[in-house]
């Protein structure tokens, strides 16, 4: 039994109001069900234990009003802006007693089933986001409307650790059919959580009919009485037959396979629901999905994934040792030192965001009209795509400026490098530009891994200079890691983090160490993954050893995304800085040298790419050496015994404030899956990091199962 302690999360209890409404043309009465937690609209009514209760309690009086033949429907809708935005999992990951786990499972289903077993129809008004249970709010309903302007439906469980466990799995695929419900299940959820919006829920079956929000709610009432009196009538589509389900079914499984490689069980367990809907009674499929409910409850894999949930929506909006707000530079232009590839991605995406003149400077006439191409055609592609208008295009493009005069930041509130990652070209950089630009400008690095405190030792206001490293594609990558050397200002720390938060970024404040924290970690993995190779073990065997992981991609395809000149660039500066940890490898120089790819060519498929077995050649086992090949396990172990021993190193630097902070930038630094919570809470329950460093990262309950 859990035992309430001053940590415990307290349940915002959603209501269930119950009104009688009249229906259009003398249609009869309706008895609405309002769902309201009876807090403002920053605080989404949640369905926990009491919720439940309560709804459950309103339902049962309804429902027998409906026997009597005192309604002829039931409708139930939600507060503004929510119709409910799922299980209250704070609550329910307090739990750790598998009984009470199910009993959560089976209270959702006893409740919510009762909306498709009145002995009246019953109507969904989805008015706003419906989330997981909320969702399942709706589908157990005969009928569902939603308002035009609603943009968050999904069914999200499989991306956070869980399933659809209140009917959606089971209700959703006989709704739908197999395919749509893997796109709503699985597909968008593991596309980093991807919403549906209304027309295209309407489109794709899931609601019956759209409605303007304006008159919403009534306009709902009018077609629910068209469909009582018949006056309307809801097609539902032909769902697949036994044998194309199955095809779809093995289909799915063996995207899964090829993408986690068995690393996540929550999505395995979505799948099987699914497969198995097509044929199952309602008792049947609701009580498997107890059974997966139940389990998932009491995983490491769901508080993981809340936990990192938890750091990149709640606590990312605080920044954890950002200095005060009101310290930060009003920032009116923004000068780019640089024109390449990155520098055009900040550029736009500074015009785009942050609304003022960029003006950009390179060395020559043919490299400046070169930076302007190519930021024309990343906005021209942009706008192609939809994604900014015509005229958002034109603003854009009017706002950003190249130039080779230096000159022409003099004006620049801020100022951003974005040359090569060579120490002595940075500081000429901003050597030059100290003596251009105004006394109070900020002047930012965007390096990768160099020292910003050697790169500004020579000026004459170091206080001034901050590092704000982005990371590629930079439109995409939500993380920014603002790098504070000890010298650096509370004004330029500052403004770097007010920047990141207009830019809708999230910034981690990180000190001045090589590699910071990210690039730090990846180098690490992949300095261990290439000595093994060195050692004797096979490319392909060493390439496969981290898919326990679930990484969204192997190492030899992480290198070939960087790089691999970029990946050496960095793996030698980290070598001189922090020594044999992270050895050099002559095998990949060697590639490197000769310009050859370390995966194939994509094939279009969208397959993961693994090594091409053909680089084999490059590693060589030194003369007089002994081969020390390892098998995946071995690969696979000192990956986490060196990024366990990294960790540890890091935390005693002060490189970051806690841990939480390392798993937060390697979730959106890295793309690192939330089931492994980031790092720290997978390096805990797998035991590395008691071995190595004799302690837990974190406190136990916290990312895991309390330790009973």
């Amino acid at each position: 039994m859990t035992t309430p302690t001053l940590d415990t999360p307290v349940e915002r209890v959603a209501h269930a109001h119950v009104r009688d409404v009249a229906l259009p043309g003398g249609g009869g009465t309706l008895a609405l069900v309002t769902i309201d937690n009876g807090l403002d609209h920053t605080k989404p009514t949640t369905l926990g234990l009491g919720g439940l209760t309560e709804i459950q309690a309103a339902l049962r009086t309804v429902r027998d009003r409906a026997a009597a033949g005192e309604i002829v429907a039931v409708g139930v809708t939600g507060k503004p802006y929510y119709l409910a935005a799922g299980a209250d999992l704070r609550t329910m990951t307090a739990l750790d007693d598998p009984e009470e786990a199910r009993s959560i499972a089976h209270l959702g289903h006893e409740t919510l089933r009762m909306l498709g077993e009145m002995a009246v129809p019953t109507f969904a008004y989805v008015n706003g986001a419906a989330l997981g249970g909320g969702l399942e709010v709706a589908l157990n309903c005969t009928y569902r409307t939603v308002a035009s302007d609603v943009t968050a439906l999904a069914l999200p469980e499989a991306f956070l650790g869980l399933v659809p466990g209140w009917g959606g799995a089971y209700l959703l695929s006989q709704l739908v059919g197999v395919r749509t419900a893997l796109e709503v299940i699985l597909t968008r959820p593991l596309a980093n959580n991807r919403m549906t919006r209304a027309a295209e829920a309407h489109s794709l079956g899931l609601m019956d009919a759209i409605f303007d929000p304006a008159d919403f709610l009534e306009r709902s009432l009018v077609w629910t009485a068209d469909v009582l009196a018949g006056r309307t009538t809801v097609e539902r589509r032909e769902i697949e037959g036994a044998d194309e389900w199955a095809a779809v079914v093995a289909g799915a499984r063996r995207q899964l396979d090829q993408r986690l490689h068995g690393a996540r069980q929550a999505p395995y367990r979505a799948l099987d629901l699914v497969a198995a809907a097509r044929d199952s009674d309602r008792d049947t499929a609701f009580a498997a999905e107890d059974d997966a409910l139940t389990d998932l409850l009491m995983s490491d894999e769901l508080r993981a994934g809340l936990y990192a949930f938890d750091l990149t929506s709640r606590k990312a909006r605080k920044p954890a040792g950002a200095p005060d707000p009101s310290l930060a530079r009003p920032v009116r232009t923004v000068g780019i030192v640089g024109a390449g590839l990155m520098a055009g991605q900040l550029a736009v995406l500074v015009a785009r965001r942050l609304k003022v003149p960029v003006v950009m400077r390179e060395v020559d006439d043919e490299r400046a009209a070169a930076g302007l191409a190519g930021i024309r055609r990343l906005v021209e592609g942009q706008a192609a795509k939809g994604r900014i208008s015509a005229d958002e295009a034109n603003r854009v493009l009017a706002s950003i400026s190249v130039s080779t005069d230096l000159q022409t930041l003099a004006g620049a509130d801020l100022v951003i490098e974005a040359v090569t990652e060579v120490m002595s070209l940075k500081q000429r950089v901003f050597a030059e530009l100290e003596d251009v630009v105004a006394p109070d400008a900020v002047l930012a690095t965007n390096t990768s891994a160099l020292s910003v405190t050697e790169m500004s030792a020579q000026l004459r206001h170091p206080e001034r200079v901050v590092g704000i490293h982005f990371f590629n594609p930079v439109a995409q990558m939500p993380l920014i890691e603002v790098v504070r050397t000890q010298g650096s200002s509370d004004a330029a720390v500052a403004t770097a983090f007010a920047l990141a938060k207009t830019l809708g970024k999230t910034a981690v404040g990180v000190a001045d160490r090589p590699g910071f924290v990210v690039n730090r970690l990846l180098l690490r993995m992949l300095a261990e993954v290439a000595a093994a190779v060195e050692g004797g073990t096979p490319v392909q065997v060493a390439d496969a050893a981290l898919r326990p992981l679930g990484l969204p991609m192997g190492s030899f395809a992480l290198i070939q995304l960087v790089g691999l000149p970029v990946a050496l660039h960095v793996l030698r500066s980290l070598h001189t800085d922090l020594g044999d940890r992270y050895p050099l490898s002559p095998g990949l120089e060697r590639l490197a040298a000769d310009g050859r790819r370390v995966v194939p060519e994509p094939d279009g498929a969208g397959a993961e790419l693994d090594v091409d077995p053909g680089v084999q050649d490059a590693f060589e086992v030194p003369a007089g050496g002994t081969a020390t090949a390892l098998d995946g396990a071995g690969v696979l172990d000192a990956v986490l015994t060196g990024l366990t021993e990294e960790i540890g190193l890091m935390l005693t630097e002060g490189v970051v404030a806690s841990p939480d902070q390392i798993d937060l930038c390697m979730v959106l630094g890295a793309g690192w899956p939330f089931h492994l919570g980031g790092i720290t809470p997978y390096l805990d329950r797998t035991g590395y990091s008691q071995k190595v460093l004799g302690r837990r990262l974190l406190p136990d309950g916290v990312a895991n199962v309390p330790t009973r």
